[in-house]
């Protein structure tokens, strides 16, 4: 049995940006508890959408080709709706540099969008907003806690602190319930490997997988936590289920340092193939670059019961394997 029990079964769920990465392994489990789901999607190129990722599950779920910016989509769309996980945005920070407007569009209009459609048309839905550890910028302590100060290092971090701060002023003024959560870095199935832009453990499997060159910015030194995407599912559906979780932000992580080049070894291992060296960085990476960060998830342990189960090394192969076997469908 779950966590969260038959919370889901026969509830009417909506998932913006559902053919993406996280969005479409969370429909997944979502039409497994037995929920009716449905998926809104703009499928913009260059962000992740991939009707692939729900070919399992495409009979079973209502497909929506719209977008989170269309207040007409959007008023149809969540009326009769429990629960929303918001999930749709602009996710490339290099993108987010070329195209700060964008951006900006996508990530606070949408968001402005969407809840102005639930204020008018379904007050009562709990929305679960995917924020990024990015908001809180370069870490001033470590591990991070949810009361660290937030200073973003790049335009789509700023947009993700507005949208999460959009959220929470919904759940005050307008007693709409939302809960966001400030997410580490994922990886698994399902996750676009077309460029490296966002993403930069799968693109290490792409990479690997490939038997190329896994390239490791600067000295290879910076730490990170990684996140399995199982986990991460696990981590929305827990903190949709539980009431006490409205109106908090959380960490969402594994808490469990890794460098980059202790990273990048562990894939090439386990891939069997590749090699590692070391590459400078880019210009638009550097400036975007926050330097170490783990998170604390102690709050989210404590207020939801939710903690990772999947190891780093079992996360790698089940992904590893993955890919091996769709290669195909990702690398394009």
């Amino acid at each position: 049995m779950t966590p969260y029990g038959e919370a889901f079964k026969g509830k009417k769920v909506l998932v913006t940006g559902g053919l993406g990465f996280i969005g479409s392994n969370l429909s997944a489990q979502l039409v497994r508890l037995g929920a009716h789901v449905a998926i809104v999607d703009n499928m913009m190129p260059r962000l992740g959408g991939n009707l692939f990722n729900v070919q399992e599950i495409a009979d079973q779920v209502h497909i929506n080709f719209s977008d989170v910016r269309d207040s007409h989509s959007m008023d149809y769309l969540v009326k009769g709706q429990e629960f929303i996980f918001h999930l749709a945005g602009q996710v490339n920070h290099v993108d987010s540099i070329r195209n700060p407007i964008q951006d900006l569009d996508i990530n606070c209009r949408g968001t402005l969008v969407l809840l102005e459609s639930c204020r008018q048309y379904n007050r009562d839905v709990k929305i679960i907003f995917a924020g990024t550890r990015g908001e809180y910028g370069s870490s001033v302590k470590l591990p991070v806690g949810e009361d660290h100060p937030t200073n973003p290092k790049g335009i789509y971090a700023v947009t993700n602190l507005t949208a999460e701060k959009m959220i929470l002023v919904y759940h005050d003024v307008h007693k709409i319930p939302g809960t966001c959560l400030r997410i580490t870095n994922t990886y698994g199935p399902r996750h676009q490997m077309a460029h490296d832009e966002y993403g930069v453990l799968n693109w290490f499997i792409r990479k690997a997988i490939d038997d190329e060159v896994v390239p490791v910015f600067g000295d290879g030194r910076i730490l990170r936590d990684f996140l399995y995407v199982d986990d991460l599912v696990d981590c929305f559906l827990q903190v949709a289920a539980c009431d006490r979780a409205y109106g908090e932000v959380f960490n969402v992580g594994s808490g469990i340092p890794i460098s980059f080049i202790e990273l990048a070894k562990k894939i090439v291992k386990i891939a069997g193939k590749g090699k590692v060296a070391f590459t400078e960085f880019t210009q638009e990476r550097k400036e975007v670059e926050p330097g170490d960060y783990y998170t604390d998830i102690s709050k989210i342990k404590q207020i939801v019961g939710w903690e990772p189960k999947m190891g780093l090394e079992e996360g790698l192969r089940k992904t590893v394997e993955f890919y091996k076997k769709y290669k195909k469908e990702y690398w394009e």
